[in-house]
């Protein structure tokens, strides 16, 4: 691990006990008799129809991703016991992580990257920095607008969410301050691609007529940054300056911070919603980590092209 792909991309998701079952062929009665049979040996099942050509069936031990054209889940799910649609804790949270999976296997990451240095961790901090600093205005805007739907349980999640996520920019600016920059120019200087989409994302998710999408947005990037463990903030700390301390974020969102509660916390809190409420935000998740994934494949600038913005 040692360039910056290497240590963003740090997705284990998949559990021993699990399978997971490609199935790229249309639904012929062979495969409409495995699943069935799965299904009804299971207590309970899920499904989401991720894309016109993407869909999930999850029960509790298997997760079919099935692949056709124009595929038609709910006919084929109209032979099925539909008393067994029903969420768990277990079945939430692999609907969600699948989701994601789902995403991640469609990427294409480059082979060419710069490696982890002092400059790329400048970059790295500065899009945590925009990816954070809008957090908690745009989670209260939706536990308005939750509200405003007579949706009291939603509402009182998005306004806790904007008090968890106060203040966590602060952190990204502390660190490039601690090493030896101004933080407010580094942030207008750098404004990473991948962050602006993302942004962009969010905004529009929460904007529109049903901000649900705002849940699946937020699990993944908190889902994504558990996957970092003690292991690689130490790999960052080895590159910094001698006694600097300038991982504070990195450790907040990560598998020794907050984000791990966050996450628990969500996987509760949808498998509690309607079936259609629980598809819509596993359809964000899919979504918010193609963004993400997709990122990766963007420009990332040398280190002397970092030290020009800086220097400009």
């Amino acid at each position: 691990m040692n360039n910056l792909i290497d240590f963003i991309q740090k997705i284990k998701f998949k559990p021993a006990n699990q399978r997971h079952i490609e199935l790229k062929p249309a639904l012929n009665l062979d495969i409409y008799q495995q699943i069935t049979k799965l299904i009804n040996g299971s207590r309970y099942f899920e499904w989401v129809q991720i894309t016109t050509d993407k869909a999930l069936i999850i029960t509790e031990k298997t997760v079919f991703e099935y692949y056709s054209p124009n595929i038609n889940i709910d006919e084929f799910l109209t032979r099925i016991d539909r008393k067994k649609l029903a969420p768990s804790i277990h079945t939430t949270s692999k609907l969600l992580d699948s989701s994601i999976i789902l995403a991640k296997k469609a990427a294409k990451i480059p082979n060419q990257v710069p490696s982890l240095s002092l400059m790329q961790w400048i970059w790295y901090l500065a899009n945590q920095y925009h990816l954070t600093h809008m957090t908690s205005r745009l989670m209260k805007e939706a536990s308005l607008r939750f509200s405003s739907m007579n949706r009291t349980r939603l509402a009182h999640w998005a306004e806790q969410k904007a008090h968890e996520e106060s203040g966590h920019d602060r952190l990204a600016l502390l660190d490039i301050q601690s090493l030896g920059y101004d933080p407010k120019l580094v942030v207008k200087s750098i404004i990473p691609v991948s962050a602006k989409v993302l942004l962009n994302y969010f905004t529009s998710i929460v904007q529109s007529f049903d901000p649900i999408g705002c849940i699946g947005y937020l699990y993944t990037l908190e889902r994504l940054a558990i996957s970092i463990v003690e292991e690689h903030i130490q790999m960052v700390e080895a590159i910094l300056p001698l006694g600097t301390i300038a991982t504070r974020c990195l450790r907040l969102h990560s598998g020794v911070g907050l984000d791990v509660e966050h996450v628990q916390e969500t996987i509760k809190l949808v498998a509690n919603l309607s079936q259609q409420e629980r598809n819509q935000v596993a359809i964000s998740c899919y979504e918010t980590a193609s963004l993400y994934f997709k990122s990766l494949q963007d420009y990332h600038p040398s280190d002397e092209e970092i030290e020009q913005l800086l220097a400009a």
